[in-house]
């Protein structure tokens, strides 16, 4: 596929895999014609709105929050974004990755460009600007209810806008107005109403998300290939897997499960081995199932993130061919705080299965000896890696509660009911930091138990797998450091680009 060296803001709609691909092939960010005339078209008429200034537009000719009935002269609007930004920059604990700052200015720049927030043309660049020479201002993971929005890491987020704030350059903190200088950039003189399409919005949840969506479609991937290659460890059965079980109970996820398993299997040896058993436990064969249903649970979650990153979250919203400026709640994170939450439950499960293989494994089954170790007793083998597992599992299980059932009445009763949606959206970096672990572990069992079955050999995709493996990380003879094992299975991880096709297109 070839690489995107440079994307339009505003000349096509974001998705998930557009937006990997961007991050990926390192794209140049520039700002599309026609949303630059969008923008403009949207800033000509709320400056004519502001001047005319007949009517109190919320935000705009008046305060914030319960402060919405203060009414602010002319000749302050500018004062009052300013302020804005600086009061509200109070996300707090610890730095927020690089890749997740990237993308919220990406996503609202996006969002700002489709011409209904009220911003100049050059606000909006600015931030393509810092995206495309890499000053990431720094923002802190704590601190955003998720309504208004995301309004104190996206106060973080763009106070070196106006040359406040810190930014990291060349992996240095700096201060935003020394950043601003090293580039030759002069400060934003905010207008009427920008300061707060700014910080209205959902791009800190939505960034978030992307991150997690990313790295959660990829560990499904993952959890396929090594439970395929625990099912060869144990010697267990394809029956679960055939066409004609999926179909008599259609979910989309489950059928594709059942089909990429047949085609991670194919041409094995061991699969293809007379059984002696007559069924496998559920975390074996209960795999389409489970698997499946991550798959459809995250496919939920992709269609409405991809609704919410094309959409309008800031407020007021601004339609000039409409003469309107309306005052309304896009804000809200209810939407994403739900879906987050219900990725963290589904990508839970694929660590919850895993480590019941990954114990079944060890127990000395099916011809395997006792923790997959030559000498059990002298040699303690794959014990303890089940330990570390089960922990991060129900570790998992804590991050899971749903941070939306929650809410906390903030700004003197006007924001009566908050999503909690960047707690939902945090929290699922924790999952998945778990179970990159987690899937590391079931990785070195299964690369073990099927060593084990040798002569026999399992299927082409698998072997290749293995031979990859064992290159870095060979078979445990007798006891090993395994915390040395487990680092270097994770590095191996890191940089071994897991792709497993979808045989139904």
């Amino acid at each position: 596929m070839e690489k995107i060296k440079e994307y339009a803001v505003g000349s096509s709609l974001l998705t998930y895999d557009l937006i990997e691909r961007i991050l990926k092939d390192g794209a140049r960010l520039t700002l599309s014609e026609e949303a630059i005339e969008k923008i403009q078209h949207c800033r000509d008429f709320l400056d004519t709105k502001t001047d005319e200034n007949t009517v109190p537009i919320y935000g705009v000719t008046t305060g914030f929050g319960s402060l919405c009935n203060r009414h602010i002269a002319p000749a302050d609007l500018v004062t009052l974004q300013e302020n804005l930004i600086k009061s509200h920059s109070c996300s707090v604990g610890t730095p927020v990755d690089s890749t997740v700052v990237k993308l919220m200015l990406l996503l609202k720049a996006h969002a700002l460009s489709m011409g209904f927030s009220g911003v100049q043309v050059e606000t909006v660049q600015r931030i393509l600007d810092f995206y495309n020479n890499d000053v990431l201002p720094v923002v802190f993971d704590r601190g955003s209810l998720g309504a208004s929005g995301d309004l104190a890491p996206l106060a973080n987020l763009f106070l070196p806008l106006i040359g406040e704030g810190y930014v990291m350059v060349d992996g240095k903190k700096t201060k935003g107005r020394d950043a601003l200088d090293r580039f030759g950039w002069k400060p934003i003189k905010l207008k009427s109403k920008e300061g707060l399409a700014l910080l209205n919005g959902t791009q800190f949840m939505s960034a978030n998300g992307i991150k997690a969506l990313i790295d959660g479609w990829h560990l499904v991937n993952c959890f396929d290939l090594f439970g395929a290659m625990s099912l060869e460890a144990f010697d267990g059965r394809i029956e679960p897997f055939w066409e004609c079980i999926q179909r008599v109970r259609p979910h989309q996820g489950q059928i594709e499960t059942g089909a990429v398993f047949r085609k991670i299997l194919e041409g094995s040896e061991i699969i293809k081995k007379e059984k002696e058993h007559v069924q496998d436990p559920y975390s074996f064969r209960c795999i389409p199932q489970v698997h499946g249903a991550v798959k459809d649970a995250m496919r939920h979650v992709t269609e409405v993130l991809h609704i919410e990153i094309n959409s309008v979250t800031d407020n007021p919203t601004v339609f000039p061919d409409e003469d309107l400026v309306v005052s309304g709640g896009n804000f809200h994170g209810e939407p994403l705080a739900l879906v987050f939450d219900y990725m963290g439950v589904a990508l839970h499960e694929l660590g919850n299965i895993s480590e019941r293989r990954v114990a079944q494994l060890i127990f000395g089954l099916r011809g395997l000896p006792e923790f997959l170790v030559a000498k059990p007793g002298l040699n303690s083998g794959f014990m303890i890696p089940q330990y570390a597992a089960a922990s991060m599992v129900s570790q998992n299980k804590m991050y899971a509660w749903p941070a939306s059932c929650d809410s906390i009445v903030s700004s003197n009763g006007q924001e009566d009911l908050v999503s909690m949606g960047a707690n939902s959206a945090t929290k699922l970096h924790k999952i998945i930091s778990n179970l990159k672990y987690i899937a590391g572990i079931e990785l070195m069992n299964a690369a073990q138990g099927i060593d084990f079955r040798r002569p026999l050999k399992s299927s082409p995709i698998i072997e290749k797998i293995m031979e990859d493996y064992r290159k870095e990380i060979p078979f445990v003879e007798e006891d090993v450091v395994m915390e040395d094992y487990i680092a270097k299975t994770m590095d191996w991880l890191e940089n071994y680009d897991i792709v497993i096709e979808d045989p139904e297109g």
